[in-house]
């Protein structure tokens, strides 16, 4: 039986254009827009994590500065002459005593260092046996033990004997700059005078 080719054009064309349709249809879905994607996460970190840093230990309060040896002299809890051992500290003078002080010539005590923590301990000498030196000590509150006054500023080195030793400051910049008023001029550059000079200061204080 002959089919009339003028009534199937129309169905040709019709299931074209459907199937047009579908495969724009499929093209569309497989663009979609990115800002339709969901957010990335933003859960905070868990709690639990283990820190990789260690805290650095708190750091204290500067040391105070003193200008004059009456200052040290005032404010030290003990000054002596005498000699550092390989441990602890033999007395052979005590220039001064605060009352109450059971130190002697001839004793010895017990040397502490600074706390742990303050910045200007990078800065600070050590004592060694056999320095023959005096010392303005600060004694501790809840131990038979002494420290220097702000480090290096109440550590005099001595050389020769009698009155007339010679008694430098162990630090050219932690140190006094004069014996009853401060030198500006002298300010950073050290501080030299004698062990008779130093006894008289001490002595004077009350």
């Amino acid at each position: 039986m002959a089919v009339d080719s003028r009534r199937t054009r129309p169905l040709w064309a019709t299931a074209t254009a459907v199937l047009a349709a579908a495969a724009l249809s499929a093209c569309g879905s497989g663009g979609a827009d990115p800002a339709a994607a969901p957010a990335p996460s933003s859960t905070a970190p868990s709690s639990t994590a283990t820190p990789t840093d260690v805290a650095p230990p708190p750091v204290k309060g500067k040391l105070r500065g003193y200008g004059t040896v009456r200052q040290l002299s005032e404010t030290a809890d003990l000054v002596v002459r005498g000699e550092v051992e390989a441990v602890g500290f033999r007395v052979d003078e005590v220039l001064r005593a605060v009352t109450g002080s059971t130190v002697r010539a001839g004793a010895r005590i017990t040397l502490t260092a600074l706390p742990a923590g303050v910045p200007d301990m990078a800065h600070m000498s050590k004592l060694e046996a056999g320095q023959v030196v005096v010392l303005y000590l600060a004694r501790d509150a809840a131990a038979p033990t002494f420290r220097t006054l702000s480090g290096d500023f109440g550590v005099f080195d001595l050389s020769g004997s009698g009155a007339e030793a010679v008694a430098t400051t162990r630090s050219q910049i932690m140190a006094v700059s004069g014996l009853n008023a401060e030198d500006p001029a002298a300010s950073g550059h050290g501080f030299r005078t004698t062990l008779g000079q130093l006894r008289t200061v001490a002595a004077q204080v009350k």
